[in-house]
């Protein structure tokens, strides 16, 4: 869609549709005082100020544009204003006011919105799909399903991208819309919900000039329409873009080198003898002015900073800034009154089956979450298969069998790591949802351990059908289901330990790593390789018994040759020579118990193997909840 076509649907006052039920008094004005945010550095080990002492306002209608070079400090505030950790380990202690009075962070949510600089979108939906489920889970239920779908249709419209509507946001393996539309639907996603407070960390990155010209221009026009509130860090916009916002905040070191109106800057600077070029981009200008990376005489340009910095500093408008804020905070200003119906959150009951919903489309288009999978379980079924193909029941296979059932099990459980990808692009989504305060960690546990079930049982039928009945193992109905449901619950362990370290290390070589060695470790300890009465006391009391890979061993261990008879080697002269024990010697036979005696397994225990494998299961699901819950984002 042309840009001349988003202007005319902004114009035309569909950009806006979806504001018009708000009211224009909610927010008057959202100022912040000395925010001052200070990490220890990691050479002198001292306190060094990432913000320092950074005052501001916004008004009602307003768009106040961040700026500054890299490292100058405009994503730290941006977050700190928004009420998001600033950055790790830092100390902060904002003053942070709406029409002059304090707000707590659930009021605050229900009031704003934020843009990420990444685009943490669900790869596999499509345009239209994705602020679909952008609304049921930020929109009350007392909005209706037309009001819904006009506002999705508003921004699809407004933002340029009803042409790709029905295209998929991307994959890795499968093509989508281009960076530039990601950026796009990211923001309009966000403001399906009407905020009165809109942050946008670097809301044109993706963009060629004119696209940023419309997608700001279009957010311009709803901060005047509808008393929107709007603050945005942006990086050396283009002339005609810069114009569009009303103040800029120039920051450098953490400090501010001008705080004011667009229409302003230009005489400021001036007035200190740093004249702006004849058709010279400002934003260019100023960034240049504040820039000290790339300064060939490192002693001016620092002076030159210092400079800017103190002038700013003792100038009258931050004096008039300073006097309008301790006004604000002394003042009786509008209370701040919340509409609930219009920004009440989603029913808590309809987000997990929403999430749910959406993991579903996810799951069956998005090769990589479970079609990968599906077909290398199949290539290792066969493999299995084939290497163990058709053993009979004879005392020279039961160490063959045995080997079959550990390679089963722990292989199966090992290649869960190829879940890893998809469950980390579920982690950043989740992490951008939760701290736009749409739902916790609980909903998205909950809908992360459902949508798994039919998929594992699914790879482990498949799985089943054809390396049961190559390798033959005990050929009956309930050997078969037995067989299944162990690996079916080894599964899902294996997939509850990739969620528990991913959640702890979202970096996915870290994950992939720390899941790998894990299940290594339980390999190892699990009772083939070492068997559990002479493992080393560290190994088994510490590792074997917590250890999800040796219940499922044990279980088809116990289905294999609790139920089974096999045939002792015959020796010349009639005779036989078994290699166990058992009742049944003098029948020229082994009793599979006496296998499993000698891996001191009885039969009677299955039951408690079900019970610690569940147990296993719930405490992993149960860390991942916590790690998540802990976790400030």
């Amino acid at each position: 869609m042309s840009t001349t076509k988003i202007s005319e649907d902004v114009e035309k006052g569909s950009a806006g549709s979806d504001y018009a039920h708000l009211t224009n008094d909610t927010v008057q004005s959202f100022s912040w005082e000395d925010v001052t945010v200070t990490v220890k550095d990691r050479t002198s080990k001292q306190p060094l100020d990432i913000l320092s002492g950074v005052n501001g306002m916004v008004e009602a209608g307003e768009m106040l544009a961040l700026m500054g070079p890299s490292g100058s400090g405009k994503t730290t505030l941006l977050n700190a204003l928004a009420h998001r950790a600033a950055t790790p380990s830092a100390t902060f202690q904002p003053t942070l006011r709406i029409n002059g009075a304090p707000t707590t962070l659930a009021s605050f949510r229900k009031l704003s919105s934020y843009v990420e600089q990444e685009d943490a979108l669900v790869g596999s939906l499509t345009v239209r799909e994705t602020l679909y489920f952008a609304a049921q889970l930020a929109l009350p239920s007392s909005i209706s399903k037309a009001d819904r779908k006009a506002r999705i249709e508003s921004l699809l419209s407004s933002f340029g991208l009803q042409d790709q509507a029905e295209t998929l946001i991307g994959t890795p393996i499968r093509k989508g819309v281009s960076g530039g539309q990601k950026r796009r639907v990211s923001v309009a996603s966000q403001l399906i919900t009407s905020p009165k407070i809109l942050f946008l960390d670097e809301p044109t990155s993706g963009l060629d000039s004119s696209a940023s010209y419309e997608v700001i221009r279009f957010v311009r026009d709803i901060a005047k329409q509808y008393k929107v509130l709007v603050i945005a860090s942006i990086h050396q916009p283009s002339t005609t873009t810069f114009e569009l916002f009303d103040k800029l905040m120039l920051l450098s070191h953490g400090k501010v080198a001008y705080s004011g109106k667009i229409t302003e800057v230009k005489d400021y600077f001036a007035a200190l003898g740093y004249n702006m070029p004849l058709y010279h981009n400002p934003a260019e200008f100023v960034i240049d002015l504040v820039n000290t990376d790339f300064s060939r005489d490192k002693s001016s340009s620092s002076e030159r900073l210092a400079h800017l910095h103190t002038s700013w500093a003792q100038s009258p408008a931050a004096a008039r800034l300073s006097t309008t804020l301790r006004n604000l905070s002394t003042t009786k200003q509008p209370s701040l009154s919340i509409d609930t119906a219009s920004h009440a959150t989603a029913n808590p009951l309809q987000i997990p089956l929403t999430l749910i919903h959406r993991s579903f489309i996810k799951s069956y288009r998005d090769i990589v979450a479970y079609g990968i999978r599906i077909a290398m379980y199949m290539g290792l079924a066969i493999m299995m298969g084939t290497v163990w193909l058709r053993l009979s029941p004879t005392q020279i296979n039961i160490q063959a069998f045995t080997n079959a059932i550990f390679f089963g099990g722990a292989f199966m459980s090992f290649m869960a790591v190829a879940y890893i990808p998809a469950y980390l692009e579920d982690l950043a989504i989740y992490t951008k949802e939760r701290a736009n305060g749409l739902y916790g960690p609980t909903a998205f546990m909950v809908a992360n351990f459902i949508i798994g079930i039919p998929y594992l049982f699914l790879i482990t039928i498949l799985f089943s059908v054809i390396s049961y009945w190559l390798g033959n193992f005990w050929p009956t109905a309930q050997g078969f289901w037995t067989w299944t449901l162990w690996l079916f619950l080894d599964l899902i362990a294996a997939e509850s330990l990739v969620v528990l370290l991913s959640s702890l290390i979202p970096i996915f070589v870290v994950a992939l790593a720390a899941t790998a060695f894990a299940n290594g470790l339980w390999m190892c300890v699990n009772g083939f390789m070492v068997q559990p009465e002479t493992l080393n006391v560290f190994w088994r009391y510490v590792f074997h018994y917590i250890d999800y890979q040796a219940y499922v061993f044990r279980g088809m261990m116990v289905n294999e040759f609790g139920n089974r008879d096999y045939e002792c080697e015959r020796v010349e002269g009639g005779g036989c020579h078994c290699m166990f024990e058992s009742r049944l010697q003098d029948q020229c036979l082994i009793e599979g118990k006496a296998v499993l005696g000698s891996y001191g397994y009885g039969t009677g225990d299955v039951g408690k193997y079900v019970g610690y494998l569940l147990v296993i299961v719930v405490v992993y699901r149960g860390l991942g909840w916590l790690v998540l819950f802990l976790r400030k984002h």
